[in-house]
């Protein structure tokens, strides 16, 4: 899986987020190209991003840093804060900016 960003490692790691639990990339369903964040979209892509809706919920665009699998939008939102494919831990602090990506 090729994840797009600034500075980003194999665990998705980017410039702006670079903690152990930062390690979810996301699709932008605006290019259909998964980044690192919200932040690297917005200084390499040439366009505005557009959420997900509600009825997308279904729709794998998040990206575990950690095992590299996939996991719908809903997995995600639902899974407290940790990767149920691996277990690996994710920032709790991402659920702050969900209207970024997600229709709430």
């Amino acid at each position: 899986m090729v994840v797009r960003g600034s500075g980003v490692n194999e665990q998705t790691q980017c410039a702006h987020y670079h903690a152990d639990c930062d390690v979810v990339a996301v699709k932008f369903k605006c290019c259909d190209t998964f980044y690192a964040c919200i932040h690297c979209h917005e200084e390499l892509a040439d366009h505005s991003p557009v959420v997900w809706g509600r009825d997308e919920r279904e729709t794998h665009a998040i990206f575990c840093g950690k095992c590299h699998k996939t996991l719908s939008i809903a997995e995600y939102v639902g899974c407290g804060n940790s990767c149920p494919r691996c277990g690996a831990a994710f920032n709790p602090g991402c659920a702050h900016h969900y209207h970024l990506y997600f229709e709430l």
